[in-house]
């Protein structure tokens, strides 16, 4: 039977310390740094030759949906209860809120070196040291809403605007494409600065910090994330009954990305599994 991942804002204090007790054991194992270390590995941009798979093309979403359910396990055979919660941005949108408070993730980072220093993965409680990451820093840092400069976390009307979009991907398939509901979640768009970040991309600017990196995972929000961005797949599939993952196959020869994105059929690195095969997750899981 689907088991349920819950609202972050909804979740026990009993629910809480089972998902952070076994968030932390994932860690202790060595286990959560593999996880750190295939993100960075699949972390390839559009100007870089070769296969992308994770950001900047239409596996965006199967890819972090393959990535989550990974991780998912890894917590459920710690403890079987614990399912992966989300955080629903266009409510929870201050610092202080769902799910930045001392009994899941802890809150902002001091303003001398934006270190976390309250909750669960505070550097100072002694479990949860960086390991691999792209500066030499041990410790957790966020910079909630950007200081220097604030910015806006994305709104209700900014993930309408995504939903809206009845063709999942459009080609050339990667950051410059302003169609296509992939990249309009995925959130690369057009002009400088704060302007061209919206909804996952603008996010990860929100936070801050260890979330700005190709190492992200090392901040536990990147699941809670993560799993809000998948919840918007599941919306837009229920909104345009039909519709499917674009590219259904492969560019040819002639094309700037043949050989570069995956289509419908492909195998999806680093697993043995298609874009197809992940289409549909609600056997193994559904949304509160």
């Amino acid at each position: 039977m689907a088991y349920v991942r819950k609202d972050a804002a909804t979740l026990t204090a009993t629910e809480k310390r089972r998902f952070v007790n076994a968030l932390l054991e994932v860690k202790r194992r060595g286990e959560y740094d593999e996880f750190v270390r295939t993100h960075l590995a699949y972390y390839s941009s559009d100007g870089e030759r070769g296969l992308r798979t994770a950001h900047m093309a239409p596996s965006f979403l199967p890819w972090h949906r393959r990535f989550l359910l990974d991780l998912e396990e890894a917590l459920r055979r710690v403890d079987e209860s614990v399912t992966l919660p989300y955080w629903d941005w266009t409510r929870d949108r201050t610092t202080t809120s769902a799910p930045w408070t001392k009994d899941l993730l802890g809150g902002n980072g001091r303003r001398s070196d934006l270190q976390v220093t309250t909750g669960p993965f505070a550097h100072r409680e002694g479990n949860w040291t960086i390991t691999v990451g792209v500066t030499e820093e041990e410790f957790l840092t966020r910079d909630l809403g950007r200081r220097s400069a604030p910015i806006g976390l994305p709104a209700k009307s900014d993930l309408e605007w995504a939903l809206t979009e009845s063709a999942y991907d459009v080609s050339p398939w990667d950051s410059t494409v302003t169609r296509g509901f992939r990249n309009r979640l995925e959130g690369w768009g057009t002009g400088r600065g704060s302007v061209s970040w919206r909804n996952h991309n603008r996010v990860h600017r929100w936070v801050g910090g260890t979330m700005l990196s190709a190492t992200s995972v090392n901040d536990p929000v990147f699941w809670l994330h993560h799993a809000f961005v998948d919840l918007q797949w599941y919306r837009w599939q229920q909104r345009h009954r039909g519709a499917r993952y674009l590219p259904a196959t492969p560019p040819g020869p002639g094309d700037a990305q043949h050989g570069r994105i995956v289509a419908r059929h492909e195998r999806l690195p680093p697993w043995d599994v298609t874009p197809h095969e992940l289409e549909d997750a609600g056997r193994i899981y559904r949304y509160a």
